[in-house]
Formats: structure tokens, sequence, C-alpha cells
């Protein structure tokens, strides 16, 4: 599916983006020929041009506002989605113990991999695919992040709370995880000052967290439904 998004890209370094530094490591390769070069480049070829689309999209909106969407915009969080949605955690090379431990489902391995093929493509002279691809399947939640802006932001929400109020952060437990090792569930506990105000299930630690942290800001009525 890279090639109907992106077209043709320099093979090596589209080979290099897909390459975890699980698998570097564990074959004596040298750390050159994994992402981390060309993620560290995609990041920036992400947020300009999430910063350009946005700035076209939203004239109205102040500087402030626009960083707000924008932080959301790129999170390991919807990257993620988006990678998997295009099928790129089925192509990331991972070393084999990293494979056993479910990094292909990983989160933060997925967004890193994504920011990395960016960067792949920018140096193969995609530019003006990269920019179509952000706006149809990035910026495409900007909308929806503006209006809910709690919901995908409600572990700093949480926090900055409770901090707040005694200078205490709130706890996450895992108290289970279920199903099939391609498609977990993790339950996921919020608890603060040795109470539970808040749970949750999600396909990844972090989405439950983070569903777990909105459903306790409701419970502690820092936010409204």
């Amino acid at each position: 599916m890279l090639k109907e998004i992106f077209g043709e890209g320099d093979e090596k370094l589209i080979k290099v983006a897909l390459t975890h530094p699980s698998y570097t490591k564990e074959n004596n390769i040298s750390d050159l020929e994994n992402y981390e070069r060309l993620e560290f480049f995609g990041d920036s070829v992400l947020k300009l041009f999430t910063s350009k689309i946005l700035y076209e999209v939203y004239p109205a909106s102040a500087e402030g506002e626009l960083s707000k969407i924008r932080s959301i915009l790129v999170s390991d969080a919807i990257l993620a989605k988006v990678a998997i949605k295009i099928g790129l955690d089925k192509l990331i090379i991972l070393g084999p113990s990293e494979e056993k431990q479910g990094g292909r489902k990983r989160e933060s391995n997925i967004a890193c991999s994504l920011e990395a093929i960016l960067g792949a493509y920018y140096l193969s002279g995609k530019r003006s695919e990269i920019e179509n691809f952000i706006k149809e399947y990035i910026v495409v939640y900007a909308d929806d992040v503006d209006k809910h802006f709690a919901k995908y932001n409600a572990k700093d929400i949480l926090q900055q709370y409770t901090q707040g109020k005694n200078k205490t952060r709130p706890e996450y437990n895992v108290t289970s995880v279920s199903g099939p090792a391609h498609k977990p569930n993790f339950e996921v506990e919020v608890v603060w000052e040795g109470k539970i105000i808040g749970k949750a299930c999600g396909s990844s630690k972090k989405e439950a967290e983070q569903t777990g942290a909105y459903n306790a800001c409701k419970q502690l009525g820092i936010i409204e439904e």
C-alpha cells in the first residue's frame, strides 16, 4: 500500500525506515541501518506538513489552538492508528525477541516507523504525496480533536488536577490482559489517593489508560460528558 500512497521511492531508505533497532542490535548490524535517524528527520517532516495544513484549514485559529490540535495529531496514538490502517505494522522488520514481546503491536514502534517512512519518502522527493497523505489520513482527525480535546488529552488533564490538589499523580494499574497475542485487550484501573476513580479497556495499554483517565475526569467532575 505504500507504493499506492507515495509512489516509487528509494528502496534502500524505505527498508531502513522499516527496520526496528532490535533487528540491527540482535544481528550485530550498524545502528545506521535502523529507522532511528529517519525517524528523527521524519518527525520534523510530519510537524512541518501538519502545521502547514492546519494553518490553511483553520485560518481563524490562533497559534495556541493550532499547537494544541497538532500535539494530538502527531501523537503515537494517532500515528499508530494511521499506520495500522495502511498496513505498516505488518511490514516492520523486528528482532526475534521484540517480536515475541509483542513489539509489532506496540504503539511507539509503529508510530516511529511511520515517521521514518515519511522521512524516507521526503528524501525520495515525494513532497506532494506526503502532504496529501497527511491531509487525508492524519489531519482528518483535526475536527474531532478540536471538539473533543479532553478525550484525547485526559491523562494530562487528570494529572494537572491531582497535582493541583495535593501534588500527587494518579496511578494506572493493568488488572488483566485477555485475548490473542495479535489482538489483546487491556483492562486498566486509575487509582488516586488509594481509591479507584476510573476503569477502562483498550487494545493497548496506552489506549486503556487514556480512556480510564477520561472516565476518571468525568467521575471527578473535571470535564463534562
